[in-house]
């Protein structure tokens, strides 16, 4: 048994169903709180918007239910693994299992195989479901929840210059020729990027070269008036092309859709350590669940009646958030620069296994 990963197959069933069974249930509570929660905040700019109703609340529901599921799964794995070990612990299986002639990396070999394949589902739910969300999500935030386009490569914020000026677009679909512009928005600025007028259109469409806009109205900055303008094209310089590549949101795009915005961007000379790094971090993010058995292995290790059983669990608690703030700070800094992407996407996870293995070698009774 010693020279075996895993124990015995009953045994090994027994804990995955424990794990997974707690990982559900924290997950479900978590998400429908936070859900609740997030739906306080936000009814009330969904209904302010004329026509809405329960319908819309309930798109709102089903489209950031996604998110939420994605960003707590990593936590709840770690509450689960805590809800897991306490009671192992606190109830003498696991010194029942030492005695077996386990180890303790045998008696979590269950609970990691159980969060290795909770990883690749989240990273088929994150690819699949979460960046379709995200960006339909972002789309209709961005008109204030009213009527948005068909799902077909909606962007939203778009800002793009041409020369001083510079040309901003609420949303932007299509592509190639037939992109659109919807709330458009012609910012014109002097030599010093001081702004003189603002040129307002409710869409522009690609006028080989240029951008033609339909019933504009300017305000001049100094004068300060407003007038209407006949149809005009504004940023000749600017190409349907440039526009794709001035709106990539890395949380609505999969790997693949990213790796070619990644690619535009680097052929037309932009930083793109920001977009490496996310890029990177949607392969290192799901995997984060499985550090969480091997961080909160503290807690399943130890006698109950030393009195410390608390005190364990709460050093697993500890490092598992601690390597949630130390992941997002890493990729903060890798976003200015500070990191290479690859190490900021990567560095916590490789730390944090290191951690997680020594403070389960010394506390291993």
């Amino acid at each position: 048994m010693q020279f075996e990963f895993f124990p015995s197959r009953t045994l090994t069933l027994y804990l995955a169903r424990l794990f997974i069974t707690r990982i559900l249930g924290v997950l479900v509570l978590l998400v429908l709180v936070l859900q609740l929660l997030d739906l306080l905040g936000e009814s009330g700019r969904i209904l302010a918007w004329p026509g809405n109703g329960q319908a819309q609340v309930l798109t709102y529901v089903s489209l950031r239910t996604p998110q939420l599921i994605a960003r707590f799964l990593p936590y709840s794995v770690l509450l689960a693994t805590m809800f897991t070990f306490f009671p192992l612990n606190q109830n003498s299986e696991i010194i029942a299992m030492r005695a077996g002639g386990l180890s303790a990396h045998q008696i979590l070999a269950p609970m990691l195989l159980t969060a290795a394949l909770v990883a690749m589902v989240s990273f088929g739910f994150n690819e699949g479901v979460v960046t379709h969300a995200t960006a339909r999500l972002q789309a209709w935030q961005d008109v204030k929840y009213g009527p948005i386009a068909p799902d077909n490569g909606t962007r939203s914020s778009v800002y793009v210059s041409d020369g001083p000026d510079i040309l901003f677009a609420a949303q932007v679909s299509g592509s190639g020729a037939a992109m659109r512009m919807d709330d458009v928005t012609l910012f014109r600025r002097d030599a010093q990027d001081m702004i003189t007028a603002q040129i307002r259109a409710p869409h522009a469409t690609f006028a080989t070269p240029g951008w033609r806009m339909d019933a504009p109205v300017e305000f001049d900055v100094a004068g300060t008036k407003r007038r209407a303008l006949a149809p005009l094209v504004v940023a000749p310089g600017v190409t349907p092309g440039e526009v794709e590549i001035s709106a990539v949101n890395a949380d609505g795009l999969n790997l693949v859709a990213l790796s070619r915005a990644i690619t535009a961007m680097k052929a037309s000379g932009r930083r793109t350590a920001e977009l490496e790094g996310k890029w990177w971090h949607k392969l290192s993010g799901p995997l984060s669940s499985i550090l969480m058995p091997l961080l909160g292995g503290v807690a399943a290790f130890g006698l109950a009646r030393s009195g410390q059983l608390l005190v364990r669990a709460g050093i697993g608690m500890a490092l598992g958030f601690t390597y949630f703030v130390v992941d997002n700070a890493a990729l903060a800094m890798g976003n200015f620069g500070g990191y290479p992407p690859l190490i900021a996407a990567w560095a916590p996870f490789v730390l944090f296994l290191l951690v997680g293995e020594t403070v389960l070698i010394r506390t291993e009774e």
